[in-house]
């Protein structure tokens, strides 16, 4: 069953395109205009990164949490106009944008500042329907917007950004080339003795060579338990993944589960294997995957526009001959682009009937995560990106191959 997924996805192998960073800006202001046209909103006003990147072009910063917070830029939209407005000191993200001098809204004055921004950009606010998906403590005590009808602007950006242009799906699919390549380096420094601060270094370091723009999230590798119980407890039931606590140094033998999100103009990648360290995996081992390999097949065989996150969801576990082959905690299957999970969302503690309303539509991306676990042997957990077409489905990777375990 490996050599048959590797040949579906090279089959199915997105084409490199070329991105057009405009008219993918275009793409998504359209969007988000028809989105807040639907919802009846007036004004969004955005102050999570990801919505920020997703209005503006902004790209993320890679840098730690207390300067994305203090220096974190907002956008503010208004129904009808053509062009978003950004109010940051970070360098111009283009000409579609029309920029302000930035606020600090994580202070008083700043939140204050907001409010005045917001009424110079859009009018006075008081009785309108205005969407925000960050309300700061400082912007709760200086009452900032309150005069406002307010929505979660979440719910607006998260519809818009469902489907994505030819654009942004090159954008993910070549974010996933490069994780690919530096993970190729990176697999080779996972050895018996390494510890995971070293081979972290390697992966980070590979980036640099690369020009990738950012490090989405802290790279992942765990040597998970053999048994549940041999790990961290969670409130699941299930294996605890990831925890990223210490810096163990890899043993022959472990199973390390990998996971890695790196960013190309704004849009995410995601990176997930299981490996073996300093040896070849045994019987039970490779059974695992190709367990996971006939999930991974079955549901890409029914994956086509109309279907179902409950057909999806209903296929993994007929595959698998399991309830939930996946994590409890987690998902079968997450969207990606603009923030390393995203809506849809299939197979969550949300339900069998959300998982049933989620239907397919070409311009979907979907992040296939099955997790294949036997007491005593362990577990085997991968990631695939493909991209929901008007035929059937696209491969968004860039060929890392499947080979058992391969350390």
């Amino acid at each position: 069953m490996g050599p048959k997924l590797t040949s579906m996805l090279a089959e199915r192998r997105a084409p490199a395109a070329d991105v057009d960073l405009d008219r993918m800006q275009r793409h998504r202001h359209v969007r988000l205009q028809a989105e807040m046209a639907r919802k009846g909103v007036e004004v969004a006003v955005l102050l999570h990164a990801p919505n920020v990147t997703y209005a503006t072009g902004l790209p993320p910063r890679a840098i730690d949490v207390t300067h994305a917070a203090f220096e974190r830029p907002v956008a503010v939209v208004v129904a009808g106009e053509d062009r978003p407005h950004l109010l940051s000191d970070q360098d111009e993200p283009g000409s579609l944008v029309v920029r302000h001098p930035a606020v600090g809204p994580e202070l008083d004055d700043g939140a204050i500042q907001l409010g005045q921004a917001v009424a110079e950009i859009a009018g006075p606010i008081a009785g309108r329907r205005v969407a925000v998906d960050v309300r700061t403590g400082p912007m709760l005590r200086t009452r900032v917007l309150e005069d406002a009808e307010l929505v979660d602007a979440s719910q607006v950006v998260a519809t818009a950004k469902v489907l994505k242009s030819p654009d942004e799906l090159g954008c993910i699919a070549e974010a996933q080339r490069r994780n690919e390549v530096a993970m190729e380096a990176t697999q080779a420094a996972i050895r018996p003795g390494a510890t995971r601060a070293e081979v972290a270094g390697v992966f980070l370091s590979r980036l640099r060579e690369l020009e990738v723009d950012a490090c989405l999230i802290d790279p992942i590798f765990e040597p998970m338990p053999r048994r549940v119980a041999d790990g961290p407890r969670t409130t699941t039931g299930g294996p605890a993944f990831p925890t990223g606590v210490g810096n163990p140094a890899f043993a022959e033998g472990d199973v390390v589960w990998v996971d890695t999100g790196v960013d190309h103009h704004g849009y995410a990648s995601d990176f997930g294997r299981t490996w073996i360290v300093g040896r070849d995996p045994d019987a039970d081992e490779r059974r695992l995957f190709e367990r996971w390999c006939e999930v991974t097949v079955a549901v890409l065989d029914v994956l086509r526009p109309g279907v179902t996150g409950g057909a999806l969801c209903r296929t993994a576990a007929e595959a698998s001959g399991t309830h939930r082959p996946w994590l409890r905690h987690f998902y079968l299957a997450h969207g990606i682009g603009v923030e390393s999970a995203e809506m849809p969302l299939l197979g969550t503690d949300l339900g069998a009937d959300f998982d049933e309303g989620i239907v397919m539509a070409p311009g979907m991306v979907l992040v296939l995560e099955p997790v294949i676990w036997d007491e005593g042997t362990g577990g085997y957990r991968a990631e695939e990106i493909v991209a929901v077409t008007d035929d059937g489905w696209r491969h968004l990777g860039g060929g890392h191959g499947y080979e058992p375990f391969a350390s």
